[in-house]
């Protein structure tokens, strides 16, 4: 089963978790499902969450979508790095 494990930092672990709740719903119907959300405890500044998907060129291409839309817009954007697991 592919999972995404995201990265993300200078983002406060509670407002993440609140992103990831809200955005719930969005993320089913892409087939991403978020199992874990885990603060890095050696570096508070970094937060890690797990997503499981059903499958990695669709979910890439998502993101690529999503991350590019962001940039556009600022270009400064604090984006998750994504790694694909397989």
């Amino acid at each position: 089963m592919p999972h995404i494990l995201a990265t993300l930092k200078n983002v406060p672990f509670e407002t993440i978790k609140g992103v990831l709740e809200n955005d719930k719903a969005f993320h089913a119907s892409e087939e991403m499902y978020l199992e874990h959300i885990w603060q890095n405890v050696d570096d508070e500044n970094e937060v890690l969450f797990l997503f499981r998907i059903n499958s990695i060129a669709n979910t890439k291409k998502l993101i690529q979508k999503l991350h590019s839309s962001a940039l556009s817009q600022n270009p400064n954007a604090n984006l998750p790095t994504m790694i694909y697991l397989q």
